[in-house]
């Protein structure tokens, strides 16, 4: 058995989420590692609401990109940004996002 797989049972379920993040740190991509968690628990950090006319783009520099379906639900997050920094750090901790940059070209249709 591989180093890697030691420890861990056969059977024990890994989210999609956690796997990839977890090949991506292997291959060295940390910042895309990092992204790919704080797409994955997102909706669970900012609520239904916030999440249905909103979506994690991409993570630079330690600034997460969202967009956002319309611009009144733009300037409505950037009021609630602190906010939704302290919700993102309970949920990822250090992983999570210093700051939070909106802009308007979200479908959620599409």
């Amino acid at each position: 058995m591989s180093a890697r797989g030691a420890g861990r049972r056969k059977s024990e379920l890994r989210t999609l989420g956690g796997v990839v993040g977890s090949v991506l740190e292997d291959l060295g991509l940390g910042e895309v590692a990092r992204a790919a968690r704080v797409v994955e628990h997102w909706a669970h950090a900012v609520g239904p609401e916030v999440a249905s006319h909103s979506r994690p783009e991409g993570l630079r520099q330690g600034v997460l990109e969202v967009s956002v379906d319309s611009s009144v639900w733009c300037q409505q997050l950037q009021m609630l940004r602190p906010k939704l920094l302290e919700a993102l750090r309970e949920a990822l901790g250090e992983e999570a996002p210093e700051d939070l940059r909106f802009r308007v070209g979200y479908n959620p249709s599409a």
